[in-house]
């Protein structure tokens, strides 16, 4: 069977243009026989043995050669690059230490961020108890701000959350008295410098007594608004100004009570 697409065939006899007359006639094998072979350069060389016995329409040292498409041939790899190793950043690693760097990468960052921030300028905190009330309630949940007080001093009615020495947790309360006024409470009115001080937010009808005392410089005078159910400064004494962790900012759980703070 012979191909459907056309082909140049050159002949050459390594003879003399002019002792190239006459016509040859050639046959075209469709099959590869086992004496073709490819020359390299895009063709197959093909050598036609000639029967001495037999009459040759061939000169005697005929070739045929025959144009074709270069066949792609396989070149293997070299045993450099078989043998090249892997990069480190393409290998796999092991689970355990894959998930160790992720959380490294992403969960420290984080933590450090949070480190800061809580120390510096703001946390989250609870309200435990009832002293506070009707204002605050037990487990509400607040966010305290840690700035205002390095900007300015703290103000009459700031809720605030303080250390207190000797306690092992915090408290929330509310400022009543500034540092170097003089504060007295008498039947559970409270008078700053002589003058009876307004308290709206107070729950009930507070009782009970307190001399007259100078609060000293650096200082301030907190108590609940609870007065009835507070241990306060009634009980502790005034507290230093560096005590306080910082000011109620928000409370924002329960979500439907969330509320900024004055």
């Amino acid at each position: 069977m012979i191909p459907d697409r056309k082909r140049d065939i050159r002949l050459y006899t390594k003879l003399p243009i002019e002792s190239n007359s006459g016509k040859y006639y050639l046959v075209l094998l469709h099959t590869k026989p086992k004496n073709l072979s490819n020359t390299g350069k895009g063709c197959y060389y093909f050598s036609m043995p000639i029967q001495k016995n037999k009459q040759s329409f061939l000169p005697p040292d005929a070739k045929i050669i025959i144009p074709e498409e270069q066949p792609q041939h396989y070149i293997p790899a070299p045993a450099s690059a078989q043998k090249r190793r892997v990069p480190a950043s393409l290998r796999r690693e092991p689970l355990a230490i894959s998930v160790a760097r992720e959380m490294g990468e992403t969960i420290l960052p984080a933590l450090i961020i949070a480190i800061v921030i809580n120390l510096f300028l703001a946390q989250a905190t609870r309200v435990e108890g009832f002293s506070m009330e009707p204002t605050l309630h037990g487990q509400q949940r607040l966010i305290i701000e840690k700035v205002s007080y390095r900007i300015h001093q703290p103000q009459r009615g700031d809720i605030i959350v303080i250390r207190v020495p000797g306690m092992s947790h915090l408290l929330i309360k509310r400022i009543v008295g500034l540092s170097s006024e003089t504060l007295e409470i008498h039947n559970g009115v409270v008078s700053i410098n002589g003058k009876k001080l307004d308290e709206p937010y107070v729950n009930g009808t507070p009782r009970g007594d307190y001399p007259t005392t100078k609060i000293p410089e650096g200082y301030i005078f907190v108590m609940g608004d609870n007065r009835n159910n507070s241990s306060d400064s009634r009980s502790f004494g005034p507290v230093s100004e560096k005590n306080i962790v910082g000011h109620a900012w928000m409370r924002y759980w329960p979500i439907m009570n969330w509320k900024l703070m004055p």
